[in-house]
């Protein structure tokens, strides 16, 4: 049938009439688009003939349609046919006529985009390419012809560069030589062609072509225009092949700077192509460009202020920061020529300086010496897109300063951060005189210096912003003002208003809140949401306590008031602006709540309206917890019982934040008005409330109880709310305790609830504590308690003795040591339960009152079982607490005398001096000479566990008392005993805290001897040093600055697989090989990715990423892990140094996605293989972030490769939506 159909529309296309072949033509266009479109072999020759013929139709909307039928087509017919329709194409490019010639050329480009499979492709280019070579080569070809062969040849190699590679020397012999033709169309499009073959070219042919490039560069006999297209050649290769290039910079870079240096005058664009092509080796060749790097930036420097045909007289005008009203004038005088284009020397300047702030971290601290000076001047720049790129150019050297400073505390004179401080008055004089420009492009740009500012520096401009108002004033209220350029001046502002101390401000209020008042009025939302935020931050800073009366903010309560309620009121407006305003006026109730006693009845009852709104609900309710809290103790009567019941009625939604903002709301609204809600909405809060008390939700069961607790805690709450806890509540919380997930935030709240709950009206304590206990019990459905929830159970046993007094919690220890009498062999939960409870009491309460609790405890070491001869070191440990003068000397005597037992009571002993470190208690002088002997003593333990006991302790009383530690600690880095250099480490890891301690400053002077154990003979000792450096980065990098020139080169070379470390084992039927080093290069790729994220400016990751980091990517599977995430992370950070090495990164990953396990695989190694799997997408979709990224070959491959396999596809995506 659709044959018949085909023969009818093949006639019609070679009728006479224009209109039927139009008509025919559009009919077999949408017949080749049908899916199930099927052809007959003698109808193809036919079909394909006369969509070829109709190419040459002399309507030009015939032979356009048929150009459209061709991509279909391509993939209905047969490979035969293909190649018959490109001869006929090229032969018509080259030797048809001329009006013929650009349809049959994009005839061809669209063959050549839509071919169906490789094999076809193939076999197309084999028949394609020599044609194509012909219309570029052949002598006396037609400028014209070469062109489009030139265009079409890219296109080709864009595409299927690699399928050519037999071609490739031939190819590369016809294109060069079109580099230097008097044409400059031609010359163009072989700089094109060039770039894409480029990608696919092996190392000898690149380099064949580069030095082809660079001997037409040193040849001074060559016209200007054929070394302009070889500069840009140059520039395209460095694009086209990223860091393969790197080799052959020696060349290139001396010849560029040299070439921008000695143009001749008017010869801007060779500057500009040069410092381009610069540009490009920065981002892509970051390793191999950083010995021309200084060089590159004093050309840089030099060019930006290049402006030969313009003086600039007026160097320094005083700065009066009045508005002058001469600027109409000033700008009609401005100096234009449109002959001139010095400016896009200037604006390729200012791209290459960006691109060498960005890659180069090192250089921070001098390009603050030598180029900001510079920028800083360059502000004044007369041609505006050069303007923005100077703009531009300073904010990512902002950035970088940012990127670089984060995290740290203290910054010394070198430090760019503190540079950057010094150089803040010349960037806002700088500014300031831009703001006064007519250009509002202008503006903004100068606002996103500001604004990127003080990100970086939040305190830096509390002495300007006198200076700044005007500024701000004029970019709200000017007529001209766009849209964009009031938001940036208010992003500006608020940024200012947060980061600054309030009193900053007060005597600019007046100028500043007029603006932002009327701002609030605007149409465009977005500007009212912004202003609307802005007006937030300005009722803190105009009233920032209640007490303080230094400020009169009285008259700015009524405007700012009133223009945020009519916001508030106006229903039919953008969803940000109600939230904006909703925030905005919890912010004027809760701050000026006393001086608009009058307008609270007409506020809060729209407020509480609000809350019935799904969409303004949760930004409703915060609203009300920020009233709540004002310390202006406003009065609500008139809508808290709504209030509270809108609230109640929350807690049974699905949506989670709105759950948890409406918790913390209820707390609050409890604390402060208790006495006008009333015990009867409180027992309906707590029935909810129970509800939301599981362990699948930590951080909502925290707030639930913690809201409990107050309910409990407030003395009108009748005996009815103890009842209802105890009902509904309790049960919840008895569950919640057996759960292993249980910690932190929400452990503190269980225990607090129970601490709460004994003094709750009639509530037994022996009750309680039975359920408590009995919660240890295994269970039949669920078998045994997890040993973190005995933990748990302990706590809340503690807490609850504690708090029903002396008297009971002596019985509660009588009980307790009796069951450990009892049965002292068995391993129940009952015992492992009551040594654990007997050592969270003893830490809080001294139990020495007890007679011979410590043997009681002691004799549970010789259970034969691990878990009950853990938790007891763990009691005796935590009963030492209690009483360190009786406790500690047994536990030290019995470490000397009882060689069996060392292990735990080593474990004993670091719960002790773990516990006396944290809460800074001193120990006596001979106890600590008693502790530290015994320590170093057992430093050569066999026990690998022993040790580590044994370092944690010293590293801890290190932290006591430093003076005597440390020096101790050097003393024995030279030890011939490999376990005790490498112990006496692991003791400064464990010293290294994150928040400040007498040691530091001992520890900082001493840190390198320990550090440089990395180059130690022995793995264990190397490994400890990785590790220490590891901990050191993480929690004070300040120690490790300074030595990381030196350490890292050592750090690299343990991620290197060593072949002297493996080593292979003898089973008898099969041999199996064993990698000692593969826990050192672990540790070794973690503290790099610890670095990463603390010393970023000390790391050079160009050196690093090629070879050690590929190699990593092709280890063992704990290594890869590590790998993955450095990569991730390095893409986000360093993006330019990933780009330069991408190709080389692919195969190690794509082995990785591609590898399957044996088919005898079990369980355990397909799930780590699927991990492993994920852990690479992870990085790949982090390079796939890159911009730029498409200018490799093997990546898009590696892409287009995951989007075709369904598996990997499915994987990707859910990735990408984490």
């Amino acid at each position: 049938m659709a044959n018949l159909t085909l023969t009818g529309i093949l006639e019609k296309m070679t009728g006479k009439d224009k209109d039927y072949r139009y008509m025919a033509t559009s009919d077999l266009l949408n017949e080749l688009n049908k899916e199930g479109f099927k052809i007959d072999i003698d109808l193809e020759a036919k079909l394909s003939n006369i969509v070829i013929q109709q190419l040459d139709d002399a309507a030009g909307d015939v032979s356009g349609l048929a150009v459209k039928c061709l991509a279909p087509l391509v993939k209905k017919v047969r490979e035969q046919q293909v190649l018959e329709m490109t001869n006929k194409l090229c032969d018509k490019l080259l030797n048809g006529k001329e009006q013929n010639r650009d349809i049959a050329s994009i005839a061809l480009k669209t063959i050549v985009a839509e071919v169906p499979t490789s094999s076809v492709a193939q076999s197309v280019l084999v028949s394609i390419s020599p044609k194509l070579i012909r219309g570029i080569t052949t002598q006396g070809m037609g400028t014209e012809i070469k062109c489009e062969s030139l265009d079409i040849l890219c296109d080709v190699l864009h595409k299927y560069g690699n399928l050519l590679v037999s071609d490739h020397e031939v190819l590369l012999g016809a294109l060069l030589p079109q580099l230097s033709i008097n044409q400059a169309s031609v010359r163009k499009r072989a700089v094109s062609c060039i770039a894409s073959l480029a990608s696919s070219l092996s190392d000898d042919l690149l380099a064949k072509a580069t030095v082809e490039v660079v001997r037409l560069l040193r040849n001074p006999a060559i016209k200007s225009e054929i070394t302009r297209t070889n500069i840009q050649m140059i520039g395209a290769l460095s694009r086209a092949v990223g860091y393969r290039f790197g080799p052959h910079l020696g060349d290139a870079v001396p010849i560029l700077i040299n070439y921008c240096k000695n143009a001749s005058e008017n010869d801007e664009e060779l500057r500009e192509y040069s410092l381009q092509a610069l540009e490009s080796f920065l981002l892509r060749c970051p390793r191999d460009i950083s010995s021309h790097c200084n060089q590159i930036l004093h050309l840089t420097l030099e060019f930006l202020s290049h402006d030969p045909n313009f003086t600039d007289n007026m160097e320094e005008d005083t700065d009066d920061e009045s508005y002058a009203e001469e600027e109409d004038d000033e700008s009609a005088n401005e100096y234009t020529d449109d002959e001139d284009v010095s400016w896009k020397v200037r604006r390729a300047a200012a791209k290459c300086l960006a691109a060498l702030i960005v890659s180069r971290s090192e250089m921070l601290s001098r390009l603050y010496e030598e180029a900001c000076p510079k920028l800083i001047d360059r502000f004044k720049e007369r041609e505006e897109n050069v303007k923005m790129d100077v703009f531009n150019t300073f904010v990512e050297l902002l950035r970088q300063t940012g990127n670089v400073t984060k995290g740290q505390t203290d910054f010394d004179e070198s430090s760019p951060r503190y540079l950057l401080k010094q150089e803040v008055p010349k960037i806002i004089r700088a500014v300031n005189k831009q703001l006064r420009e007519k250009s509002i492009k202008t503006k903004v740009g100068a606002f996103s210096v500001l604004k990127e500012l003080v990100i970086v520096l939040p305190d830096c401009l509390a002495d300007h912003i006198g200076s700044l108002t005007p500024g701000i004033e004029k970019a709200l209220c000017d007529k001209s003002s766009t849209s964009n350029l009031k938001i940036e001046a208010l992003v500006f502002t608020r940024l200012v208003l947060v980061s600054h101390a309030p009193s900053v401000f007060h005597p600019y209020i007046k100028a500043i809140s007029a603006p932002v008042i009327s701002s609030v009025g605007e149409r465009y939302y977005k500007v009212t949401a912004e202003a609307l935020r802005v007006c937030g931050e300005l009722v803190r800073v105009v009233r920032p306590n209640i007490e303080d009366h230094g400020f009169d903010f009285k008259p700015y309560v009524r405007p700012i008031y009133k223009a945020i309620m009519s916001r508030l009121t106006n229903q039919d407006q953008d969803q940000e602006v109600k939230e904006c305003a909703i925030s905005c006026m919890g912010l004027v109730v809760s701050t000026f709540g006393d001086h608009l006693v009058g307008e609270l009845p007409a506020c809060l009852p729209v407020l509480v309206d609000r809350m019935g709104n799904e969409i303004t609900r949760l930004t409703a309710v915060k609203a009300f917890a920020v009233i709540a809290a004002s310390p202006l103790h406003l009065d609500l009567s008139c809508i808290l019982e709504h209030v509270i019941s809108e609230l109640t009625a929350f807690l049974r939604k699905a949506n989670r934040a709105l759950r948890q903002a409406t918790l913390g709301t209820l707390n609050t609204l409890i604390v402060g008005y208790g006495d006008k809600i009333g015990p009867a909405a409180y027992e309906v809060i707590v029935v909810e409330l129970s509800t939301l008390i599981s362990d699948s939700d930590l951080h909502m069961a925290a707030l639930a109880l913690e809201l409990c607790c107050t309910l409990m805690a407030d003395k009108r709450s009748g005996p009815n709310v103890g009842l209802t806890v105890r009902n509904k509540v309790l049960p919840q919380a008895l569950t919640l305790i057996g759960s292993s997930l249980l910690q932190g935030q929400a452990l503190l709240a269980l225990q607090n609830f129970f601490g709460a709950l004994v003094y709750s009206a009639n509530t037994s304590f022996d009750v309680l504590l039975d359920s408590l206990l009995s919660t240890a019990k295994p269970s039949a459905q669920s078998g045994a308690v997890a040993k973190q929830a005995l933990f748990s159970i302990a706590q809340c046993v503690a807490v609850l003795c504690l708090a029903a007094g002396d008297k009971k919690c002596s019985s509660t220890v009588a009980m307790l040591t009796d069951i450990l009498k009892a049965d002292s062999s068995t391993n129940s939960a009952k015992q492992h339960l009551s040594l654990l409870c007997l050592g969270e009491i003893g830490r809080r309460k001294d139990l020495s009152s007890h007679d011979h609790i410590e043997n009681i405890v002691i004799d549970s070491f010789q259970s034969p079982f691990e878990e009950i001869k853990s938790a007891a070191s763990y009691a005796l440990g935590n009963i030492a607490v209690g009483n360190l003068p009786k406790y500690l000397p047994f536990i030290l005597d019995k470490i000397d005398n009882q060689q069996k037992k060392q292990y735990l009571l080593l474990h004993s002993l670091k719960e002790v001096i773990v516990r006396q470190s944290v809460e800074k208690a001193e120990f006596d002088n001979s106890s600590v000479e008693k502790i530290t002997s015994l320590l170093f003593n057992h430093c050569e333990s066999e026990e690998e566990g022993v040790r580590n006991v044994v370092a944690e302790c010293l590293g801890k009383i290190a932290l006591i008392e430093p003076g005597k530690l440390v020096p101790a600690l050097k003393e024995r880095i030279s030890n011939p005993a490999a376990f005790t250099r490498a112990t006496v480490v692991i003791a400064v890891k464990y010293s290294i805290v994150e928040r400040q301690e007498k040691i530091d400053e001992i520890l900082y002077p001493e840190i390198s001897s320990f550090l440089m154990l990395i180059r130690d003979h022995d793995r264990h000792v190397r490994r400890a040093s990785v590790l220490a450096l590891s901990t050191a980065a993480h929690n004070k990098p300040i120690l490790i600055k300074g030595l990381l020139p030196e350490l890292l080169p050592l750090l690299y070379d343990q991620t290197v697989i060593k072949k002297e470390l493996i080593r292979t084992v003898d089973l008898g039927p099969f041999k199996h090989t064993v990698d000692d080093g593969l826990e050192l290069r672990k540790a070794a790729f973690e503290c790099v990715d610890t670095l990463l994220d603390s010393c970023l400016d000390q790391v050079n990751p160009s050196s690093f990423i090629v070879p050690f980091l590929l190699s990593g990517l092709d280890d063992h599977y704990d290594v890869k892990m590590p790998c993955h995430l450095i990569l991730s992370k390095l893409s986000d950070k360093c993006p330019s140094a990933v780009l330069a090495v991408l190709d080389s990164l692919v195969d190690p990953l794509q082995k990785t996605i591609n590898f399957r396990p044996k088919q005898d695989a079990v369980k355990q190694e397909i799930d780590r293989n699927e991990d492993m799997i994920r852990s690479a997408l992870r990085a790949i979709a982090s390079l796939n972030r890159i911009s730029g990224g498409d200018c490799s070959h093997k990546f898009k491959n590696l892409m287009s490769e995951i989007a075709k396999s369904h598996t990997l596809s499915e994987k990707y995506s859910s990735i990408r939506n984490e």
